[in-house]
């Protein structure tokens, strides 16, 4: 039995710089686990038991596991603004649709149940903003500390689909490519 090389990764980025798709790529190429600090987020905010996201959690991570890579989306706000406002969901199955790359058929209604899309209170333009500025203050001094321990690796631009090849020739230096798919064209 062969084991997989162990590679702890945390990937950062402001809300809406395409995490989730990125994690979703890793997965599929390197059989890599995911696990959303969004995700546990929101859960802990339900809970009224917090999670945030300082300096002092990344402290607190390093006692707890050494991480060998920080993977930083770095995507302008803007983008980021119209990219959220734009998103809708289907609560049920956790499908996201974007009103102006990947909308529905139908707008409002989930191309497979046919039952409605909501969007999140999150990705509601009032909120967008505030978002954004809460990451500026409180995520970019982690990125700062990971950049001084030398495990900070920004990949720039717009689209997730333009970055994503760069981050895989990145990973591909660490891993090996699971996925049965050609790996000429990672997608």
């Amino acid at each position: 039995m062969v084991v997989p090389p162990l590679l702890r990764a945390v990937i950062m980025g402001p809300p809406g710089s395409g995490k989730g798709t990125v994690s979703a790529r890793i997965i599929k190429h390197f059989g890599m686990k995911h696990l959303s600090s969004g995700d546990l987020l929101r859960d802990n905010m339900q809970k009224k038991t917090g999670f945030p996201r300082t300096v002092a959690q990344a402290e607190a991570l390093d006692k707890e596991r050494q991480i060998d890579t920080v993977i930083d989306l770095d995507v302008p706000f803007e983008t980021i603004k119209c990219r959220l406002t734009a998103r809708w969901i289907h609560p049920a199955s956790g499908r996201v649709y974007n009103l102006e790359f990947s909308p529905p058929k139908v707008q409002g209604i989930d191309d497979i149940t046919g039952e409605p899309l909501v969007q999140r209170d999150d990705d509601k333009p009032e909120t967008v903003t505030k978002r954004l500025q809460a990451y500026d203050e409180q995520t970019k001094p982690v990125l700062e500390y990971y950049r001084k321990k030398g495990l900070l690796k920004s990949f720039s631009g717009t689209e997730t689909n333009k970055i994503w090849p760069h981050i895989y020739a990145f990973l591909k230096t660490k891993l090996p490519d699971v996925s049965q798919k050609d790996v000429a064209t990672p997608r």
